[in-house]
Parts: C-alpha cells; sequence; structure tokens
C-alpha cells in the first residue's frame, strides 16, 4: 500500500479496508500524542473542565487535510465528487466496475 498516496492525494478510489488502514492511521497518532501531552505536561484545563492537549491540538489540525484526501477517495468509489465529504461522511457500498475515477479497486 502506498501510504503517501493514500493519504495526501486526491486522485483514484480505494475500498474499505484501505480507509480503514487510513483510519486506523488517525487513531493511533492521536494515542501517542496524547501520552506524548501527558508525558510533557503540554495539557491544560479548560473553563468547562476538560484538558487538551498542545500536541494533540496541533496533530487534529494537521490531520484534516489528510482526512479530506482519504474521505475524498472514498467518495470517488461511490462515484461521487470528493466534494460530498464536505456534507456528511459514511461508509458505503462502492460502484461497481470503471467509473469516472478509476477502475473498481476490489475488481
Amino acid at each position: 500500500m502506498d501510504w503517501k498516496s493514500l493519504l495526501t492525494s486526491f486522485d483514484g478510489r480505494i475500498d474499505h479496508a484501505k480507509f480503514w488502514a487510513g483510519i486506523d492511521i488517525f487513531i493511533v497518532i492521536g494515542i501517542v500524542a496524547f501520552i506524548l501531552d501527558a508525558i510533557l505536561g503540554t495539557r491544560f484545563t479548560t473553563a468547562g473542565g476538560g484538558r487538551i492537549g498542545i500536541i494533540g491540538m496541533l496533530v487534529a489540525l494537521a490531520s484534516i487535510y489528510f482526512a479530506i484526501a482519504l474521505y475524498g477517495k472514498r467518495w470517488h468509489d461511490r462515484d461521487k465528487s470528493g466534494w460530498w465529504t464536505l456534507i456528511g461522511l459514511g461508509v458505503l457500498e462502492g460502484a461497481q466496475g470503471v467509473n469516472q475515477y478509476g477502475r473498481d479497486p476490489l475488481a
């Protein structure tokens, strides 16, 4: 699997497995950021009493681009524009066969 293309490119299609592999990457990076915030003491308490880590916030902001690229390719598999990412996110069955975005990743 080409991880760089998976997380940075807006071209092509991906199947469920690659989509969830990308989501798993976000989860692992988020956990590492949480642990680093705890170890380094870079968390602060909000007015509501919640604790937010600075590293975690930076990772979350940086992940937006990668998540949009991932979700865009998933929409392409549904034969929809990647712009659909902006109105709702969902994991749906991909369109069968070749579509305007490329070949069927499960074929």
